[in-house]
């Protein structure tokens, strides 16, 4: 094989792994969503395939005996072609508080409007909560049939939300829900910026040093 074809095959395997990966995500957000599901990481090793399922709720994923895990287990290895699947589920609060992911948020959202909760309470009680948990900013867009029959949206912004640049790709978090309603379906877009990162217009001041003395 020339060498050309030699990269070709490569770049195909890293494409067919990606894919493999991104319906491995959709899968899981779609059987566990209303289990507290946050976010999960896909990592190869030699004994096959460790999928860490980051949760807001670890006991409603696990199951009873693990029931819930030996279920996905099953689908994955038979329906997806995933490797000897070896799922570990963690609490997302060990990891960060869970305020500070979108994800959580635009559930909790989307939880309280399918109960019959109004979109502005649920989203004044969404922003004390983030706020509290210390985030430096905070952006929800509601839309859908909010007051009228004719689709809409409302935005809720508190403190600085980066927009564009490598801040808005890489630092800020970023989660979109639907909700099925009555009415119609309706949108939840939540970005929060953590308390912990470190963004492109940090910078603290040094206080100017004094000469040293010059010596006689």
């Amino acid at each position: 094989m020339s060498q050309q074809g030699r990269r070709l095959a490569v770049y195909k395997k890293i494409l067919q792994d990606n894919v493999k990966k991104w319906m491995i995500k959709e899968f899981l957000e779609y059987k566990l969503s209303r289990l507290g599901y946050v976010d999960s990481e896909i990592l190869k090793t030699p004994l096959g395939t460790r999928i860490v399922i980051y949760a807001e709720r670890p006991s409603r994923i696990i199951g009873k005996k693990g029931a819930v895990v030996k279920e996905l287990s099953q689908i994955l290895g038979s329906k997806l072609g995933v490797e000897n699947p070896q799922i570990d589920v963690i609490d997302i609060s060990k990891v960060d508080v869970p305020e500070m992911f979108p994800k959580v948020v635009a559930y909790r959202i989307a939880n309280a409007m399918a109960k019959g909760i109004r979109f502005r309470r649920v989203a004044f009680v969404a922003i004390r909560q983030v706020t509290e948990a210390g985030a430096r900013g905070f952006e929800l867009v509601i839309s859908g049939k909010l007051s009228t029959e004719r689709a809409k949206f409302e935005k809720y912004k508190i403190g600085k939300v980066y927009k564009t640049g490598y801040d808005s790709m890489k630092t800020m978090r970023h989660a979109v829900v639907h909700v099925l309603l009555k009415p119609g379906i309706y949108g939840i877009k939540v970005s929060i910026a953590p308390v912990n990162a470190r963004f492109a217009d940090d910078f603290k001041l040094r206080p100017p040093t004094r000469p040293e003395a010059q010596s006689q």
